[in-house]
Formats: structure tokens, C-alpha cells, sequence
């Protein structure tokens, strides 16, 4: 079972790091297609639009599929997308390319956080949804700075051909080592919709949305931010990306291990302090070692929200978790889109570069206030069900039992 979420880990390895990747080799590919970097910025935004709607459309697409088959073909469509990047001869076809690749992005870790879940006891889900999300983080901590510099100094086309054997190595570990899980019987496309009429699977996707909203407020202007605020020269940004890198592994085996113990308390801690953290980013930025240190936590606390909250969405879209699963993976890029917009109004305003750092502040504290409702909803959910049992008088149940 460890080797088939290693499986699973490997294949999310690769889709990080394609996903991270392209935005440290923008340059390089503006030049070789002779367009300028901002054009060159739909490659990024492509590809988060592909994983918004590409995963509902793949997880439809495939709701008659055992999923392991579906991992499988996912895996084939990752590695289509990144070797016609990799071999495009126009910018429009490389562009064709990222958003085949970023189709398989979504449904892959949606489907694939159902299956790890499905592979351990019920106990250990959020830790084993964890392990395949680690794949993720260590892409930004490895493979990305490693991407960036191999397509810097051997080309850019050759980064993407790497990740596409990447994918291949993720492909065959999926069809060696993830064993066949069989669908839960008679669950149809109308079971994986009724999902969304739960309003506790709704809050779980609107608090990722904000949560990691708030990550991606501060980080997507972390290099000008860090190098004419802190006052890091321009090659440092990497390195910093790396130590952003470092925390997310922690805080998402953290977020896993402890998720499984106390998932609600897990969800309090960790966005109530990363709101904390991004509103003193705006003193810290402007020193060094401060930031360095406030950009790590800020990485810990936003990714220990990822297996609490996916393993949320899969509790209460039980039976039929693979659609929903798969739209909450779609929810944090909504969220990277939606910060990343927000960052640039207000630097935009004239308000500097550590204003968005205040956006993500409040985007964090809003997922708290969400997390407290979802708290509070759930609890008196439970309280008029307990009265309604309560209300049969006992020798009445005993009877009914008895017949």
C-alpha cells in the first residue's frame, strides 16, 4: 500500500512540477517564439484555466471508468501535453499543449485523493490523501529550481521532455503498483452531482478557495516584493522559492497527520495563523532573515490546509466523493486566479508591493469564518438529529427493534 501511494506521489511530482515550472522559464520561451513575456504569461493562465474546467469535464468524462484505468489514461494525456510542448514548432501550438497537459492536472488529484483514501483505514485518509500531495510539494522544492535550470542552460524544450518521461515513470508506477479499486456499485453521474446540494461539501470548496487564495496573494509577487522590499538580489528569488518549497512538505504532512486526529481543529490553527502571518508579511518583508522565515510558514500553514480540506469534501460527498474531489482541486487554482488578480489591483493602486499580503490576510480570515460556520452548521445538524432519535420514546425503539 506505501508503494501505491508512492505511485500516485511520483505522478503528482510531474504535474507539479509542469505546472510551477514554465513561470522561471518564461523568458526563454517569449524569446525563442518572439513574443513578448506577458504573451508568454498565458502559458501559465492557460494552464490554470485548463485545470478549473478540465476537472469536472475529465471526472464526467470518466465516471464509467475504474478509476486505476483512469489514472492510467490521465497519466497518457500528462504525457501527450508535455511532448507536444516540448516538440511545438509555434507558440499557439505550445499553448495547445500546456492546456492538454493541465486537463489531466485536476481530475488526477481528485480521483487520485479518493483512491489513497480508499487504500488505508478510515483513521488514516487525510494522511494517505497527504502522501500523494507530497509528490506536489517536493516538485516546488526540486523540481521546479531543477526544471528552471536544466531549461536554462540546456533549453526549455528540454525541461518538458524531462517531465514527460517524468510522467511515463508515474504512468508505469500507477499500472505496477495501484491496485485495482473497484467502483462503488450503481453510483451514476446524477449520485457525483447531488454532492453539491450538501452545503458542507460547498463551504469546504469555498474555504479552499480563500485559504490558499491567501497563499498565492503573497506569493505570486514574492520576487518583486522580496527584491525591492527586503532587498534580495534577483538570484536569491529562487532560493526563496525553495524554503517556500520546504514548507509546504512539512505543513502538509503535518496538516495529514494531524487532520486524521482533530480535522476541524487542524482547519482553525492553521488558517487563523496563516492570516496572522501574511498581515505581519507587510513588516517582515522589509528584512531579510524575517522574511525568509515568515515565507516558509506561510508556505507550512497553506499547504496543512490541503488534506483537512480534501479529506472534508470526500467525508460528506460520501459515496459518490470523485467529482466533487476532483472540483476542489480545480478550487485552489480558482483561488491562485482570483488572489493573484486581487495582488495586482491593489499594487496596481499604488499601495506597494507588500499590499497584497494584506489581501491574503483577509482571504485567509475569511476561510476561518467559514470553517467556524461549517463548525457550527454541522453541530446543530447533529443536535436535531439526536432530538428527532430522542423524541421515539425508548420502549417504542426497543419494540421496532424487537420486530
Amino acid at each position: 500500500m506505501p508503494l501505491a501511494l508512492l505511485a500516485l506521489a511520483i505522478g503528482a511530482f510531474g504535474i507539479g512540477t509542469t505546472e510551477f515550472v514554465i513561470m522561471g522559464l518564461l523568458p526563454e520561451v517569449a524569446s525563442d517564439y518572439g513574443v513578448s513575456i506577458p504573451t508568454a504569461g498565458y502559458l501559465v493562465t492557460g494552464y490554470a484555466l485548463g485545470v478549473m474546467f478540465g476537472a469536472p469535464l475529465m471526472t464526467v468524462l470518466g465516471t464509467r471508468v475504474p478509476r486505476k484505468r483512469m489514472l492510467m489514461l490521465l497519466m497518457g494525456l500528462f504525457i501527450v501535453g508535455n511532448l507536444l510542448s516540448a516538440l511545438a514548432p509555434a507558440f499557439a501550438v505550445m499553448l495547445i499543449g500546456r492546456v492538454v497537459a493541465s486537463l489531466a492536472h485536476g481530475a488526477f488529484f481528485g480521483i487520485g485523493s479518493v483512491v489513497a483514501a480508499d487504500l488505508v483505514a478510515p483513521h488514516k485518509k487525510a494522511g494517505a490523501i497527504a502522501m500523494m500531495f507530497t509528490g506536489l510539494t517536493v516538485a516546488n522544492v526540486v523540481g521546479v529550481p531543477l526544471g528552471t535550470l536544466v531549461g536554462q542552460a540546456a533549453g526549455w524544450r528540454v525541461t518538458f521532455a524531462a517531465v514527460a518521461a517524468l510522467g511515463v515513470v508515474g504512468l508505469l508506477g500507477v499500472a505496477r503498483l495501484v491496485p485495482d479499486v473497484p467502483r462503488a456499485e450503481g453510483v451514476r453521474l446524477r449520485h457525483e452531482l447531488a454532492a453539491f446540494k450538501n452545503v458542507q461539501v460547498l463551504l469546504a470548496m469555498a474555504m479552499t478557495v480563500l485559504g490558499f487564495g491567501g497563499v498565492f496573494a503573497a506569493i505570486t509577487y514574492i520576487a518583486p516584493m522580496m527584491t525591492r522590499v527586503a532587498g534580495f538580489a534577483d538570484g536569491s528569488v529562487t532560493w526563496l522559492l525553495v524554503l517556500f518549497g520546504l514548507g509546504m512538505v512539512g505543513g502538509n504532512l503535518v496538516g495529514g497527520r494531524f487532520a486524521d486526529r482533530a480535522l476541524m481543529p487542524m482547519l482553525y490553527i492553521s488558517l487563523g495563523a496563516l492570516s496572522v502571518v501574511l498581515a505581519l508579511f507587510t513588516l517582515t518583508a522589509h528584512d531579510k532573515v524575517a522574511s525568509a522565515v515568515t515565507l516558509f510558514l506561510i508556505g507550512a500553514l497553506g499547504f496543512a490546509t490541503v488534506p483537512p480540506l480534501q479529506k472534508r469534501v470526500l467525508d460528506h460527498a460520501h459515496g459518490a466523493p470523485t467529482l466533487a474531489s476532483a472540483v476542489n482541486i480545480g478550487a485552489f487554482n480558482l483561488g491562485n486566479a482570483l488572489s493573484a488578480w486581487l495582488g495586482g489591483v491593489v499594487i496596481a493602486a499604488g499601495l506597494g508591493y507588500t499590499a497584497p499580503n494584506w489581501v491574503g490576510a483577509v482571504l485567509a480570515a475569511a476561510a476561518l469564518v467559514l470553517a467556524v460556520v461549517s463548525a457550527t452548521l454541522e453541530r446543530r445538524g447533529s443536535a436535531s438529529r439526536g432530538v428527532v432519535a430522542g423524541s421515539v420514546p425508548a420502549e417504542q425503539r426497543s419494540a421496532a427493534v424487537h420486530h
